[in-house]
């Protein structure tokens, strides 16, 4: 058997198990095994790429730094209808408040989300500093009825990874 072939397969299996074994692991847990993954990977290429060890290490440290704290501060329940409502609302508003211009640059960089703020309740995480809901300005109306509990909002403004979504960050809208 050819040596890329085998390590290629070997990728793959690793992956896998890697990935349905991650499925129950909490918040802190995610962050510290994707972050570990996320900056191996970042400091291996770097290395393949000319860079020093010393500077992959850097690379491989800082990446890996990077990806834990996004995945570490965002923690996700079900909405109840208060919070879907207020997040509609909100998202509404905010959007019906951006300028023209400022729509105009969202469509040309194919931003198509925004993050509002809703109520926290009795599901939101313990530390959490804000509760966001994902709003679509295309369809105008929230995705999914997912909210996401924020240790440290984003600056309003900003672009912040939620779950799969690239969304603004635009606070309570007002």
């Amino acid at each position: 058997m050819k040596l890329p072939l085998l390590k290629s397969s070997s990728l793959v299996a690793v992956l896998s198990i890697f990935g349905t074994g991650c499925a129950d692991l909490a918040p802190l847990q995610n962050a510290g095994v994707f972050g570990a993954a996320g900056g191996a990977t970042a400091g291996g290429i770097a290395r393949a790429s000319g860079a020093s060890t010393g500077e992959s290490i850097a690379i491989g440290a800082a990446t890996g730094a990077v990806v834990a704290a996004v995945t570490y501060i965002i923690a996700k329940h079900q909405a109840t209808e208060r919070q879907h409502r207020i997040a509609e609302e909100r998202a509404q508003r905010a959007y019906a408040e951006m300028s023209a211009k400022r729509k105009a640059e969202m469509k040309a960089r194919k931003r198509r989300y925004i993050a509002v703020d809703t109520e926290k309740n009795e599901k939101t995480s313990p530390g959490a500093k804000k509760s966001v809901m994902i709003w679509d300005t295309q369809s105008e109306q929230v995705v999914g009825n997912n909210v996401y509990d924020v240790k440290s909002p984003p600056p309003v403004g900003s672009t912040a990874k939620f779950d799969t979504y690239s969304a603004e960050y635009v606070g309570s809208g007002s």
